[in-house]
Order: structure tokens, then C-alpha cells, then sequence
């Protein structure tokens, strides 16, 4: 049985706070107003992973 969309893009909307979370608890770039370059793919990673899971959950209600 595989799991529905919604359950794998939630999946991936968590574990991508998780690296930004991380990220940011080591970097202190990233704490301030202007993340480093590492940090940037792993932010915009998650903003748009959590774009996509909310604009998903708008549809299903």
C-alpha cells in the first residue's frame, strides 16, 4: 500500500523544518536578517515545501 500524495508531501514539508531548524540553530548567519549561502536552498526548500502543503490543504477543505 503506498502512501496517499498528501501524507508524502507532508513528509517532506516536515523533514525540510527539520534541516532548516537545524541549519539555523548552527549558523549564525542565519540567524540574522541575511542567511549564508548553505542556509539559502535549505530555507527556500521548506518555504516552498510549506507553500505547496498549504495551498494543498486549502483545496481539501
Amino acid at each position: 500500500m503506498s502512501a496517499r500524495p498528501t501524507d508524502d508531501l507532508f513528509v517532506r514539508y516536515m523533514r525540510a523544518f527539520q534541516d532548516s531548524t537545524e541549519h539555523t540553530a548552527d549558523c549564525p548567519a542565519c540567524q540574522g536578517e541575511t542567511p549564508c549561502a548553505e542556509g539559502v536552498p535549505i530555507h527556500d526548500r521548506f518555504a516552498r515545501l510549506q507553500d505547496a502543503y498549504t495551498a494543498r490543504q486549502k483545496q481539501q477543505r
